[in-house]
């Protein structure tokens, strides 16, 4: 495979104008994204604040708008404590495992079409690698590194156990994430995220997500906010705890490298949304030729920007789920449901007769299993960890507990 096949500048060969063109398509990728996490980063606090009737950041700037800039001086400047009983090596690298998937996965994301520079044929995108897709999910299983390998070198019990929390769900929501991924690529025929956007360009009903069905995009969702560790999902830090989970021996600038890496990922994975499900920069062009670049761009801001607010708004008006609700949503839910979809979307591909005999099979298969649950339980007298309410008869097998205050009533 040659250069060109996955990139035109590259048509002419590799020469001083495009590796100049490389060197500033990094660039400017890694300036607009980390102006992009400052943005995010004061629009959640603002928006949260609207939401609660607060007022929010307001003292530096126009609306406050450089209060994230005073609070990332303000970290610079703080002391840096590494505890005495911490990996040294270990404990300065995990920040950096967090926050450097994020701006990998990034590169990979198509945010406009071609522009024409000195002759040469420019994608709007950082790299095109052909297996675009695998990248991404290399980078979002590094990122698991980072958090328990930042709980395990902080030689401290409490962030080991918030990082074993924290990466077992990871790497549960991981499968159903990358199943999606799959039922995606059987559709488009390519790992190449670029070609996956090709793919929805010619109309709002070749976007992926009315394609496949909703099912996948809103696994996709959860799936990926449980993987960021975003409310409701957020129960590495929960308010029932003292500690704030696996970065709580942090500070100064390591402890803002773990804070830019939680909204810089949100808005990474946004355009990931958009890229794989709502046709990435694809929209409505007005018949202007010399303007024509920008259109795209302009839509792929405004569907990325949606979906952060998106985040914005579950954060502020979701309760978060208890750790065991969290997991039976990924492994008993999740998994099955888009393994399923997965096959009635193959049987579709081959024939529409075997789409229909796998959807049945799959509905018979869900109500099965569904009901063998349940008569389970029942056989077994429901869960026998449960805090029954007061005054209420205990089910057979069932083992009421009372609290200290009622034993003494």
């Amino acid at each position: 495979m040659s250069l060109a096949s996955i990139d035109p500048l590259y048509h002419h060969g590799v020469t001083g104008v495009v590796l100049l063109i490389v060197l500033v398509r990094v660039v400017v990728g890694f300036a607009v994204l980390m102006g992009s996490v400052t943005l995010m980063i004061w629009f959640e606090r603002k928006a949260i604040s609207d939401m609660q009737s607060r007022i929010g950041p307001q003292r530096w700037g126009p609306f406050g708008i450089l209060q994230t800039l005073a609070d990332g001086i303000k970290l610079f400047f703080k002391e840096d404590l590494i505890p005495a009983e911490a990996n040294r090596f270990v404990f300065k690298l995990a920040p950096y495992l967090s926050l450097v998937p994020a701006l990998v996965t990034f590169s990979i994301v198509p945010v406009g079409g071609t522009l024409t520079i000195a002759g040469h044929p420019v994608m709007l995108q950082i790299a095109n690698p052909p297996v675009g897709i695998l990248v991404m999910l290399a980078m979002s299983g590094i990122s698991v590194y980072g958090v328990m390998l930042a709980g395990w070198a902080s030689g401290s019990k409490y962030p080991l156990l918030s990082s074993v929390r924290a990466s077992a769900q990871m790497i549960s929501y991981e499968a159903a994430l990358g199943i999606t991924i799959v039922t995606v690529i059987l559709v488009t025929g390519s790992l190449s995220t670029h070609n996956i956007v090709t793919s929805q360009a010619d109309g709002i009903w070749h976007w992926n997500v009315i394609r496949l069905g909703v099912v996948p995009f809103v696994v996709f969702w959860m799936a990926i906010t449980a993987e960021l560790n975003r409310p409701p999902f957020d129960v590495v830090e929960a308010e029932s705890e003292l500690v704030g989970g696996f970065n709580t021996e942090y500070s100064s600038l390591r402890f803002a490298l773990f804070y830019l890496a939680e909204f810089m990922n949100t808005i990474t994975m946004s355009a990931i949304i958009v890229t794989l499900f709502f046709g990435g920069p694809a929209g409505w062009v007005p018949p202007v030729s010399h303007l024509r670049w920008v259109f795209p761009i302009i839509w792929f801001v405004a569907k990325t920007v949606f979906f952060c607010w998106c985040f914005i708004w579950f954060r502020a008006a979701l309760p978060r789920f208890r750790y065991d609700q969290v997991m039976d949503l990924g492994w008993k839910r999740l998994i099955p449901l888009s393994l399923g979809w997965m096959l009635v979307v193959a049987g579709f591909l081959i024939k529409p007769a075997w789409g229909l005999v796998m959807a049945a099979v799959v509905l018979m298969a869900s109500v099965a299993l569904a009901t063998a649950f349940e008569r389970g339980v029942a056989r077994e007298g429901g869960p026998r960890s449960v805090l029954a309410p007061v005054g209420r008869r205990p089910l057979p097998g069932e083992v009421l507990r009372a609290s200290s205050d009622e034993v003494e009533q």
